[in-house]
């Protein structure tokens, strides 16, 4: 016997998971305890929406339209996931990202990261920011620190 999904408002859901590709809304989509039927489309916002339960939660999962990639789509996800989801308190993007080995810090591809500024930098290391010398990969920048 099919079971019927909940439908809840745009207003339920107060998390939100913006997982930029396709396979990492595969991923995140296994972990919800349970999958919420779609909402309607909001007006000018093509950008897919995942509504669910995770762990007591109601979430919405975006993602980026296929073909789309890059931080000003990514941008774009968030700002209409705003407009759509007026209840949204937490927003967390998730995916997969490449790690930052040091001396101190054995990071790897597939382990679990939560960044936390420090003094001026924004805790998040965009690593592309910067070029190769002879003495190593010289950084030229961060993202700015979350806003308070």
């Amino acid at each position: 016997m099919k079971t019927r999904k909940k439908r809840l408002s745009h207003n339920a859901h107060t998390v939100a998971l913006l997982a930029p590709l396709e396979v990492e809304l595969s991923a995140v989509r296994y972990m919800l305890d349970e999958e919420h039927e779609q909402l309607p489309a909001t007006k000018n916002n093509l950008i897919r929406y995942v509504p669910g339960q995770l762990s007591q939660h109601n979430v919405a999962i975006a993602s980026l339209p296929a073909g789309y990639r890059g931080t000003i789509s990514a941008a774009i996800v968030a700002r209409d996931l705003a407009r759509t989801f007026p209840s949204i308190e937490l927003r967390l993007l998730v995916g997969i990202g490449g790690g930052v080995p040091s001396a101190t810090a054995d990071v790897r591809l597939g382990d679990v990261v939560v960044s936390v500024p420090s003094g001026t930098q924004g805790g998040v290391v965009q690593y592309d920011l910067g070029k190769q010398t002879t003495t190593g990969f010289q950084r030229k920048g961060f993202l700015c620190l979350p806003s308070s």
